[in-house]
């Protein structure tokens, strides 16, 4: 599997990067997942609903499927900052690309969504692990580099050039381990 993550501020575009991204990559006969980073509470199931209740009545685990989806709800009696390799390693194995989307801090290859109409500092000079830069205003970038320079709203291109460089993103867990 190969894995890349986005990284960047809110607001830059990186959720509707990753979901022009998605078809792109389907549209090549490619499995795709997404690792998501969500802030503080949030949840995906609704008051009333069994799995809530389930839940709410102290279970440490959920898990609900039918022969469309599986979805797995776990809550933690204390807080915990799951690394975003934790996460990974929850994926099925059997997908081509996972597309991270936040964790800007992490050892992951990532791009940088930027936009210079969102005034907030690039992050690519002070990041190594930032390989290139999709951005609407490659004009306006506050430094030089040498990365290659993406369109934003050019999802096709984005996914032509991951796919060129595929083994730079070839992900093997146990190096994270």
């Amino acid at each position: 599997m190969k894995v890349v993550g986005f990284a960047g501020y809110s607001g830059s575009g990186k959720t509707t990067l990753v979901e022009r991204l998605i078809p792109a990559f389907r549209l090549m006969g490619l499995r795709v997942s997404v690792v998501k980073h969500a802030h503080h509470r949030f949840d995906i199931d609704h008051v009333g609903k069994d799995t809530y209740r389930h839940r709410e009545a102290g279970a440490f685990e959920v898990v609900v499927a039918s022969d469309r989806r599986l979805a797995l709800m776990r809550e933690f009696e204390q807080p915990m900052q799951l690394s975003v390799h934790q996460l990974i390693a929850e994926l099925y194995e059997g997908v081509d690309w996972v597309l991270v989307e936040g964790f800007k801090e992490s050892d992951l290859l990532k791009i940088e969504v930027w936009r210079a109409q969102a005034d907030k500092p690039a992050r690519y000079m002070d990041d190594d692990f930032i390989v290139a830069i999709a951005t609407d205003s490659p004009e306006q970038l506050p430094h030089a580099t040498q990365r290659p320079v993406l369109d934003l709203n050019d999802a096709d291109a984005v996914v032509n050039w991951l796919t060129a460089n595929e083994a730079r993103f070839e992900y093997c867990l146990e190096t994270y381990a």
